[in-house]
């Protein structure tokens, strides 16, 4: 099993028609996604990568059957497309682009409320399914199937930590980058959620960051509701406070979202923090994920 992709995804990319979109499509395709249409406005007809395109959302959901959607679509641009695609009733979005305006984030993650639908993002490699599909940027042959979960707030640290899993024949079940932004919209404890009822999934890494307050959430959530092992990787430990290291949202400010405070909420939930990435794979071992 997995979660949030899975057999029955079919995909459409936004923003299909530019340099970005287009190249991510083929390889997405190459991966085994099932990738059935893509959206530009004002160039429907036309087909790239042997895909029809569509004028609007609601048209590829209808013609394609389409329930998933990732975006490649410029910032300005992320939450306009972002209504028009809960209204057109898709189940699943991951929006790449990066520096889509906080405020923006903000008004999608109110629009999202009471609906039954997970987006990740912004700012994702998204999300990847090893040996199934991928909806995102991240680079598939780092990656293995297996029974460990990984949600990262980098997209870079997500693919070293599967690539050292990979190595030591440790697979993963999925792969989720929430998002590097100040304000995402789906948390890490939502994840961990997904992750902690999925059968396949035996146990969870977590590769956080300094800044913000995702981590120190998610402990707590641990602590109460998780039975399966986790482990976290909190990068940043040298970041200077109020200085931006990376991502919007890896900022230190005053006491809040500290390396220190991070790894103290972790370890008081019982979480394994790593001080390597490297050590993830014994860690991996030592709990019966191969």
């Amino acid at each position: 099993m997995s979660i949030f992709l899975d057999d029955h995804t079919r995909v459409i990319v936004q923003g299909i028609t530019g340099k970005i979109g287009s190249v991510q499509t083929k390889w997405m395709l190459e991966y085994g996604t099932s990738v059935v249409g893509g959206v530009t406005p004002g160039k429907g007809g036309k087909t790239v990568q042997g895909l029809p395109v569509f004028d609007s959302v609601a048209e590829a959901a209808k013609e394609t059957g389409a329930n998933a959607s990732v975006f490649f679509v410029p910032a300005p641009f992320v939450l306009d497309a972002f209504y028009e695609t809960v209204d057109a009733g898709i189940e699943l979005i991951v929006i790449v682009p990066e520096h889509v305006p906080v405020h923006d984030v903000m008004k999608m993650r109110a629009y999202l409320e009471g609906k039954d639908l997970v987006a990740l993002g912004p700012t994702t490699p998204g999300i990847l399914v090893p040996g199934k599909g991928k909806m995102g940027i991240m680079p598939a042959s780092l990656f293995a199937p297996g029974r460990a979960g990984i949600i990262s707030r980098s997209g870079t640290l997500s693919y070293e930590f599967a690539g050292i899993l990979s190595e030591k024949n440790v697979g993963q079940s999925t792969v989720v980058g929430m998002g590097a932004d100040p304000v995402v919209l789906t948390n890490l404890s939502d994840i961990l959620r997904e992750f902690e009822k999925d059968d396949e999934t035996k146990g969870v890494i977590i590769v956080g960051e300094v800044g913000g307050e995702q981590e120190e959430q998610a402990a707590e959530f641990i602590s109460t509701r998780m039975k399966k092992p986790v482990a976290a990787y909190i990068a940043g430990r040298f970041s200077p406070p109020g200085k931006r290291m990376g991502h919007a949202g890896a900022i230190v400010r005053g006491s809040a979202g500290t390396f220190e405070g991070k790894c103290e909420a972790l370890q008081a939930a019982g979480v394994t923090v790593l001080d390597s990435p490297v050590e993830v794979a014994d860690w991996a071992i030592r709990n019966n994920l191969q």
